[in-house]
């Protein structure tokens, strides 16, 4: 008896040893991402290029040194806001997607399907393309200073670090987070070697350049929306944790934990950062240059200035590839609800990344960087971004009201909520008026998505021949590809 009950329970285990075995080898997107990797994620995401070009755009459009710092500092603080709202978000919905997810979840399909859409078409081969043309530029800027670097050197370059990019998001997740860690550490690095030496004449009695600091005849109203564009944009990134939900460790925890503790670490370092600029360069110096760190290390670091582009480069990188890594999930997840052809759904059967979802965003980016010019593609992408992450919080809010029972591990106060989304509607209704070029030709786009949607969404028209092509070429693409749909439910 004793025997056949020892019989039974190994044969169990073996059972539970087998499913658990098949379950770990299945093809999915597995959660790997812990409270390190995810705080690195974050930081490495939001500082990239921001920190080293936005603060010519806060300038410009700010009018003066003083207004500008409070809109640093502003910006920080509304950044922390959105973040601690997608940290509810990201609790209570289960999904990776993010912005896609939310809008799925609480305003419907119309809206997720419009920021799906509008990611891919234009904002994030605009975002990344920005990254990397100031990755290319700090990479080739010091080698032909004091003249100006050739213009189709440096988005050369900008598609090799693209490529790079590109590449090792496809070999490996376990290889893209590891490198993501790697570059937030040399980022943090060149951030504080920027802010020792500024603070420093600062306190040694060098606040020449802070004198009248809020004096300024240019200060213009209407321009103010475009400061925060160009600062907020250098934050931009805290809301990528959000778009790898499914392969975050213990997501409850790790999401109020990871963005607090980034954000704010992220505000103090940038306004460190920009006071130590304005002490050791003036305002008109910091409006002339296109490489602001180079320029600082060159004054104020000169033992070390030949060191200061490498780092910014590689801070660039980890932007870079931070925001690879997470936009290619909204795609998966976009594909595999249905808005997106089934073949960006499908992962590669032994690396587990989504392919497909990568390679897709590739030749897009590197048209934008061709086209592309810094400043423009900032307000370019801008208005849709924050337009659609306001959509977002209003979404939690209704959904706050119409489903009070529904779980949430996190929840951010109301106040902060409701100030984050009137403040994001505000500032993207301003900058119609700002820069009605770019910003109306980005409205545009999105509103051009909408019969995209009616006619392959919600009723189909696409002809019986098309549907059988795309699937045929579907299919080829997909054994060409070796990829298949994930095989376990992640959420």
């Amino acid at each position: 008896m004793e025997v056949s009950r020892r019989g039974s329970a190994a044969q169990q285990s073996t059972k539970e040893e087998t499913e658990n075995k098949t379950k770990d080898e299945a093809i999915h997107l597995k959660r790997r991402i812990g409270l390190l990797p995810a705080i690195s994620f974050i930081i490495g995401t939001v500082v990239g290029s921001g920190i080293f070009i936005a603060p010519k755009g806060v300038l410009m459009n700010s009018g003066s040194v003083g207004v500008s710092l409070i809109v640093w500092t502003l910006c920080g603080v509304l950044s922390l806001f959105g973040a601690l709202c997608y940290a509810e978000l990201g609790t209570s919905f289960t999904k990776s997607g993010g912005h896609y997810t939310y809008l799925l979840e609480t305003l419907g399909p119309l809206p997720a399907f419009l920021r799906l859409w509008t990611e891919f078409i234009f904002i994030r081969p605009a975002v990344a393309s920005y990254v990397a043309l100031a990755f290319g530029r700090y990479v080739v800027e010091p080698f032909f200073m004091p003249c100006e670097a050739p213009t189709v050197l440096v988005k050369l370059v900008s598609i090799f670090g693209v490529t790079f990019v590109v590449a090792v998001n496809c070999w490996s997740v376990s290889l893209a987070t590891r490198t993501q860690v790697l570059l937030t550490f040399i980022k943090m690095f060149a951030l504080i070697l920027i802010i020792i030496p500024g603070i420093t004449a600062l306190v040694n009695g060098k606040t020449t350049n802070f004198q009248e600091a809020f004096d300024s005849e240019s200060f213009s109203l209407t321009k103010l929306p475009l400061a925060f564009y160009s600062g907020l944009y250098a934050y931009g990134g805290w809301f990528y944790l959000n778009f790898i939900t499914e392969e975050v460790i213990n997501p409850n925890r790790t999401f109020p934990l990871a963005i607090v503790f980034s954000m704010v670490t992220v505000t103090v370092c940038y306004v460190l950062v920009n006071v130590a600029y304005y002490t050791v360069m003036t305002a008109d110096e910091l409006l002339m240059s296109d490489a602001v760190a180079v320029t600082f290390a060159t004054r104020a670091l000169s033992s070390l200035a030949p060191v200061i582009p490498v780092l910014v480069a590689a801070s660039c990188l980890g932007a870079l590839n931070g925001g690879l890594f997470g936009a290619t999930r909204m795609l998966f997840v976009g594909a595999r609800e249905g808005h997106m052809p089934v073949i960006f759904s499908m992962i590669h059967i032994r690396r587990h990344t989504p392919l497909p979802a990568i390679l897709f965003l590739y030749p897009l980016v590197v048209i934008m960087i061709a086209r592309g010019e810094i400043y423009e593609l900032i307000n370019f992408a801008s208005f849709s971004r924050w337009f659609f992450i306001a959509l977002a919080t209003l979404g939690m809010l209704i959904h706050r009201y119409r489903f009070p029972e529904h779980p949430r591990p996190f929840k951010v106060p109301l106040v902060i909520a409701v100030t984050f989304t009137l403040v994001c509607f505000f500032i993207v209704g301003l900058s119609l008026y700002s820069d009605p070029w770019n910003t109306g030709v980005s409205c545009a786009l999105t509103i051009a998505v909408v019969p995209v949607y009616y006619l392959t969404i919600k009723t189909s028209f696409i002809p019986k021949r098309w549907k059988n092509f795309f699937d045929y070429y579907s299919l080829q693409l997909q054994i060409l590809l070796e990829v298949t749909q994930q095989e376990v439910q992640t959420y």
